[in-house]
């Protein structure tokens, strides 16, 4: 017995039947491949969504989102109404420099639209709020009323007719229909 026959080798030159298996031809070759990359695409697409839910899961909190959305948009420009008592009237009076100037001035006082008791007090008020303004005009020099103060100026004229002159009445806003400050 020679190594050849131990191999299996044959010195026919391969002219003999040969083992090998025959290849399929046609739709038979392509289908396994096919397969192949649709299961790779398969497996694709249920990773991602996998990796997606686990990251909107982590993002969320557990429910709980991480931006607080506001009810009101701060950009809508949404004003309480009020109602305005108008009866005071321009006050002239004069300030407090060493030089007099003459201050006359026209308030309007807000209140909230359904308050109906304010526009009685203040109506039962007139001459103390006439008497009010022209003492809180007469008490500021001129370079106390120039027109960068006028938010200053509102502002303690609110806290001072809550505090001071109206007893229940709420005001809510000071507007000047006229505010003039003159040399005399």
């Amino acid at each position: 017995m020679s190594d050849n026959d131990d191999l299996g080798i044959d010195d026919d030159g391969g002219a003999g039947a040969s083992s090998a298996p025959a290849k399929p031809s046609g739709l038979g070759a392509l289908l396994p491949n096919l397969l192949k990359f649709v299961a790779i695409g398969l497996g694709a697409v249920i990773f991602i969504i996998t990796v997606s839910v686990i990251t909107f899961n982590v993002m969320q909190k557990g429910g709980q989102p991480q931006t607080v959305t506001p009810s009101e948009s701060p950009w809508q420009n949404i004003r309480p109404r009020y109602s305005f008592y108008t009866t005071i009237g321009p006050i002239r009076t004069s300030t407090k420099d060493p030089v007099p100037y003459a201050v006359v001035v026209e308030m309007i006082i807000g209140y909230d639209e359904n308050d109906k008791s304010v526009a009685d007090e203040l109506t039962a008020r007139l001459y103390e709020l006439r008497d009010f303004v022209r003492g809180y005009f007469r008490g500021k020099a001129a370079s106390e009323l120039q027109r960068d103060n006028e938010a200053r100026i509102k502002s303690e004229i609110i806290e001072l007719l809550n505090t001071r002159i109206l007893s229940t009445a709420k005001v809510r806003l000071i507007t000047f229909n006229t505010f003039d400050i003159m040399e005399m």
